[in-house]
């Protein structure tokens, strides 16, 4: 779907991010979206893994965060990070938009700092929703669009409805069955 960054590109995203993390930690981002220990969480995009290991210790050793991205790079990065910390339950998952994972599985998805880039954002969203829970929270953040083209995009196809917003993050549920 989506062309992956260059190496370069990804080594000063990386970067940029470790000075975001230092000024604004991932943790005080996810209080918004009511992590609690056991969850499985899908950080969808997840780059080096900043919210993936901030996501990890939230769940806790039984919990589990599937950490996704189409770049090799960022998985790598995931791992060490995970070595590095001694976290046992994180997941690699390489891809663009299939996750792999059943139908009902995942308590909290995230899209931060990734929405804007999506080419397929609506294949991906249809993605997320099969694999949420019928209780599942979608979180998004992403500096690069407004709220309400946030919100649009999100709730544009029905399957999900806004929950509740945030100072950081927009949460959404999926939409109940009778709307769909």
């Amino acid at each position: 779907m989506d062309t992956p960054q260059t190496n370069f590109s990804f080594h000063i995203m990386t970067w940029l991010f470790k000075l975001r993390d230092l000024v604004l930690p991932r943790e005080r981002i996810l209080a918004e979206v009511d992590i609690q220990p056991g969850h499985r969480i899908l950080d969808f995009g997840c780059g080096p893994g900043s919210y993936t290991i901030a996501a990890a210790r939230a769940v806790g050793a039984d919990g589990r965060v599937y950490a996704l991205d189409m770049h090799p790079l960022a998985l790598r990065s995931v791992q060490s990070r995970a070595g590095r910390h001694g976290l046992e339950n994180i997941e690699t998952i390489q891809s663009d938009c299939a996750t792999g994972l059943p139908d009902n599985h995942i308590d909290v998805a995230f899209l931060f700092d990734i929405l804007h880039g999506l080419s397929e954002a609506q294949a991906v969203l249809q993605e997320i929703h099969r694999v949420l829970k019928p209780e599942g929270i979608l979180s998004v953040n992403d500096h690069h669009q407004s709220a309400a083209k946030i919100k649009d995009c999100i709730t544009q196809s029905g399957i999900f409805e806004l929950e509740r917003e945030g100072r950081h993050t927009i949460n959404f549920a999926k939409a109940s069955p009778d709307r769909l």
